[in-house]
């Protein structure tokens, strides 16, 4: 298992190679011997009459006949094993070999008259092994005849069968593993393509992507799952970089906005105590300047409060709530506020959603507040609410400035003023759009604004309708 992939699929493929020619080659080397061995077999089993008439004299020439191997021995034993006659197969013009087959010390006894089945022993000299058979002979005396066949041919053929194979073996082996090197060579080429470019994104080059990335092979389907995987991370990694640089915008924000009040506080909590008790109308505004900062304060620390339990997924109060009830209390409170100003509500029905009936009013207010703010005094504002497909639609059109397209893109975020002035009479702390954003979202809304036509700024909240 410490072996790199290249080389365990190496060794594999050679293994396999090798077993298979080895099989191969064990399956023909039997099937050859045998093959060779049994023709020897069956000359021995033809070749009785003749080994009988080269004993008994009857037949021409000192050995059994030609058609028979050189080298091929005929004898002719007493029951006791001690031999009678011997004939030995020699080419013409040649020397009799001295190659003798080396048989046991008793022969087992033969009931009839048929040739023993053949049997391997070995022999003498330059001759290793014959083939043998025997028979008693009773046109001999009842003696018994042993016809051995040397194997020298036999054994040659398979030698050279084993050099045949092996050399061939070899060479088949010796170009499968280059053969094999190459294909795996080129096959985990991806594999190291896809190595460098997860060093690239360990390194930090969340960017990057491997290659290939396809759904025709199974390395490219790991491409296409790791390139997947890949830019999740990127999104996680992004995401986390952007509330990373939200929070610390957000404890900037905070900071800046609750140390105006508190400086505040302490100056004239300094001017009380250097003597503003002695003159009643500094005394006085100096309490009331501290009682109204305090108070401002308090605000800001509910609404940053509130912000951060929404965002951590604290559950609502739910209960049916009546948007039309919401919005026709926000427009009378507006008209109240701004009498002069031409106020509108468009709500036909009931539309009634699941949520906090608080926080769905603080909604509806902060939007209109927002609206009443950094609009013209003359300018009208157009409240909406209808129900469509399932989902409560509710608009605060206003007829204003508007606002610029890098504004509608961080309009909700915490802290975040259009208006660049940072007169709190002018725009407040920059925390009531984004309690309207946090607040949709939990009730499983969304929140958004566009441009409405003729100039001006148009919201619009869509909340699931209640089942």
């Amino acid at each position: 298992m410490t072996l790199s992939l290249r080389g365990r699929l190496l060794i594999g493929v050679i293994a396999l190679v090798v077993i298979g020619l080895s099989a191969s080659s064990i399956a023909t080397y039997a099937t050859l011997q045998k093959s060779l061995v049994g023709r020897v077999d069956a000359q021995l089993e033809g070749g009785r009459i003749e080994a009988n008439s080269a004993l008994s004299g009857s037949q021409r020439g000192p050995g059994p006949p030609s058609r028979f191997p050189t080298g091929t021995v005929v004898e002719l034993l007493n029951q006791d094993g001690s031999m009678v006659d011997i004939k030995v197969s020699t080419p013409f013009g040649g020397t009799p070999s001295s190659a003798r087959p080396i048989l046991p010390k008793t022969l087992p006894s033969q009931p009839t008259d048929h040739p023993a089945p053949p049997f391997t022993v070995s022999g003498t000299s330059d001759i290793a092994h014959f083939r043998v058979t025997y028979w008693p002979e009773d046109s001999l005396g009842g003696r018994i005849v042993v016809l051995a066949i040397p194997l020298t041919d036999v054994e040659a053929t398979l030698d050279q069968l084993l050099i045949l194979e092996a050399v061939i073996g070899a060479g088949i082996v010796l170009a499968t593993a280059l053969l094999a090197f190459v294909i795996i060579q080129i096959g985990l080429r991806p594999l190291q393509r896809m190595g460098a470019a997860a060093g690239e994104i360990a390194a930090g080059d969340y960017s990057r992507r491997v290659e290939p990335a396809t759904p025709r092979t199974e390395i490219g389907r790991l491409g296409l799952a790791l390139n997947a995987m890949l830019s999740q991370i990127e999104a996680a990694f992004e995401q986390r970089t952007a509330s990373e640089r939200r929070l610390r915008r957000f404890i900037a924000d905070a900071s800046h906005e609750l140390r105006t009040p508190l400086t505040s506080i302490r100056g004239y909590s300094e001017m009380l105590r250097r003597g503003a008790s002695e003159s009643q109308a500094d005394s006085d505004l100096a309490r009331r300047r501290i009682e109204e900062e305090s108070v401002r304060m308090s605000t800001l620390v509910d609404d940053m409060l509130l912000i951060a339990r929404l965002d951590q997924g604290r559950p609502l109060e739910t209960k049916p709530v009546d948007l039309q009830a919401i919005a026709r209390d926000a427009a009378a409170d507006a008209r109240a506020v701004a009498p002069k100003r031409e106020i509108t509500l468009q709500a036909p029905g009931a539309v009634v959603v699941s949520g906090d009936d608080t926080r769905l009013r603080q909604v509806v207010g902060n939007l209109v507040r927002n609206a009443l703010v950094h609009t013209p005094s003359a300018s009208p504002i157009e409240i909406a609410i209808s129900a469509q497909d399932g989902t409560a639609q509710l608009s605060v059109v206003d007829h204003g400035p508007g606002l610029r397209p890098e504004d509608r893109e961080r309009i909700f975020e915490p802290f975040y003023r259009a208006d660049p002035s940072r007169s709190r009479d002018s725009g407040g702390a920059g925390l009531g759009l984004s309690i309207v954003n946090a607040v949709v979202v939990a009730h499983g809304g969304h929140v958004q604004v566009k441009e409405t036509s003729g100039g001006g700024a148009t919201f619009e909240v869509a909340l699931p309708l209640a089942r």
